[in-house]
């Protein structure tokens, strides 16, 4: 875009922008904003005049953006909440807030944290309202960049290698974490398994049928890695995407799988499942959060984010909502 073309765009498209690639569909952007349909298609059909790209295509039900969008829209982003927060300064206080906040984290942490996150909310910020997303990767910094999710909760150790590494030698990174709780991986089968109730040996563990828990799909896991440093291996004959689906899976076949141990007391099946520890050393289970730096100092999100401490905390040691009976 030349200077001539910046100095009379209309800075209100940027805001249809923003919406249109948060939402991937112009009918919700609309309802967002508050406008017609029509009118989202005509400021997106100005701004692609000024900018000289088409910034998103129609795709099934929705639109999908070009990679100038991708590009642009992070830059975007931070630039109008800049300017919100600039407008609007403050503290939060989550007994007034109407905020809504989308957390992307797999089911064995939402299972840990979420019902007494609710707690929180219901007695601290009744307004607040949460989505959660699955987490499908290892790797959610791209969520975070974009916007589409204020927290990820989950297992990042290559991430949190990359941002420890990057913190010598960047004083402003552009992702920050905190530790929630910390555990160990257990070997899970059904119980009556002929391997339950003792430990398990590294040969049997390898002659068994595995189960595999991968958010990617790709069947081969930290264990596998773990094995193959022993120049041994085990046959993964079902690989699923939740820790739920696996302990469902397990607790009627003769497979076995490798859950957090602080899971079973969530899943509801932890009288058909029985646990054995592993025959070989794998890295604990560090649950962590991580957010973009963006929200560093937004009182909103530092709330969020000390509230799911808190709710993690309680979790883990089966003190909340999460360990209990569920309700009658």
């Amino acid at each position: 875009m030349n200077e001539r073309n910046f100095r009379t765009l209309d800075l209100n498209l940027l805001r249809v922008f923003d919406e249109v690639m948060a939402e991937g569909n112009l009918t919700r952007a609309a309802h967002n904003l508050a406008m017609t349909q029509p009118a989202v298609s005509n400021a997106l059909r100005r701004l692609r005049e000024t900018l000289g790209d088409d910034l998103v295509r129609r795709s099934g039900y929705g639109v999908e953006p070009t990679p100038a969008a991708l590009a642009l829209w992070p830059v975007v982003r931070d630039a109008l909440k800049q300017l919100r927060e600039s407008l609007s300064p403050g503290e939060f206080d989550p007994a007034q807030a109407r905020n809504s906040f989308v957390l992307a984290m797999a089911d064995a942490t939402a299972a840990m944290v979420v019902p007494d996150l609710m707690d929180i909310l219901e007695r601290e910020a009744p307004g607040v309202n949460l989505r959660a997303l699955p987490l499908t990767t290892r790797d959610p910094r791209d969520m975070l960049a974009s916007g589409s999710v204020d927290l990820a909760l989950g297992h990042f150790p290559g991430v949190l290698a990359e941002l420890s590494a990057g913190h010598l030698q960047d004083d402003n990174p552009r992702f920050l974490h905190r530790r929630l709780y910390e555990g160990q991986y257990a070997v899970v089968m059904r119980r009556g398994h002929p391997l339950a109730g003792q430990p398990i040996s590294l040969d049997d563990y390898c002659s068994a049928r595995h189960l595999l828990v991968s958010f990617s799909g790709r069947p081969y896991g930290f264990v596998d890695e773990a094995l193959s440093a022993l120049s041994r291996r085990r046959r993964v004959v079902l690989t699923v995407n939740q820790f739920f689906t696996a302990g469902q899976v397990v607790a009627s076949t003769d497979l076995l799988t490798v859950l957090p141990r602080h899971f079973l007391r969530a899943t509801g099946m932890k009288h058909r499942l029985a646990q054995t520890a592993l025959p070989l050393t794998v890295p604990a289970v560090h649950v962590d959060a991580i957010w973009h730096r963006q929200f560093a100092h937004d009182s909103a999100r530092r709330w969020l984010l000390d509230a799911v401490s808190l709710a993690s905390a309680a979790g883990f040691r089966g003190e909340g909502r999460g360990s209990r009976q569920p309700r009658q």
